[in-house]
């Protein structure tokens, strides 16, 4: 289902191909010989999204935009299923495996392969043709790529890199502490804005 949000629609090059359980909303763009899978998520909240020719996103994969930060993908990329990307730009001829997880202001170079459940964190910037092994971390600029268990070596680089500030505009609580307290009302307040008008494509098409 498509849908207009916050007066914009998506557009879809006539020879991509969207399943019907997919959800497309916003400002997306989506290229030529594209193939969109079943409940697979493409949804603007607050940011652009362009994907180029020749991609796959497949089966309940998310691609999220976010304000300040378009989401870009270039052509031949393979999206796997259960992958999670947000607020990045991904260069061609890149392959995300299943559950691949992506954060804000990643970029990824051409070529690259990000494995079974990796991820590439925040603020970090991934080399042409580099690759992240199965359940590994990159994380940093140029990235460490590191195995998840070494998690107090991805934690310094990783707590410069900070993700309260840089995705909510908020500090970091003392150790001991949490802020969901806080961000999570003006969290939610500002996703339910972002999307309080939201109607099928088809809504509009008819009035």
């Amino acid at each position: 289902m498509n849908y207009v949000s916050r007066g914009k629609s998506p557009r879809i090059h006539p020879e991509a191909r969207v399943a019907h359980s997919a959800v497309i909303s916003g400002d997306v763009e989506i290229g030529p010989n594209c193939y969109i899978g079943h409940h697979a998520v493409i949804v603007d909240e607050g940011g652009p999204i362009r994907i180029g020719a020749h991609c796959v996103v497949m089966d309940s994969a998310v691609i999220r935009g976010v304000p300040k930060l378009d989401t870009v993908l270039g052509d031949h990329v393979l999206v796997g299923p259960r992958a999670h990307l947000v607020g990045c730009r991904v260069d061609s001829d890149v392959f995300l495996a299943t559950g691949a997880t992506i954060f804000s202001g990643a970029h990824l170079g051409e070529g690259a392969e990000v494995r079974i459940n990796g991820v590439v964190h925040l603020r970090t910037t991934l080399p042409a043709h580099a690759t992240v092994p199965i359940g590994w971390v990159a994380v940093g600029t140029p990235a460490r790529i590191l195995p998840a268990e070494q998690h107090d070596d991805i934690w310094a680089i990783q707590k410069p890199l900070d993700f309260p500030r840089f995705v909510f505009g908020t500090e970091r609580p003392p150790a001991g502490a949490s802020m969901m307290a806080e961000l999570m009302p003006r969290y939610a307040r500002s996703l339910r804005t972002c999307h309080a008008d939201d109607h099928p494509v088809c809504d509009e098409q008819a009035g």
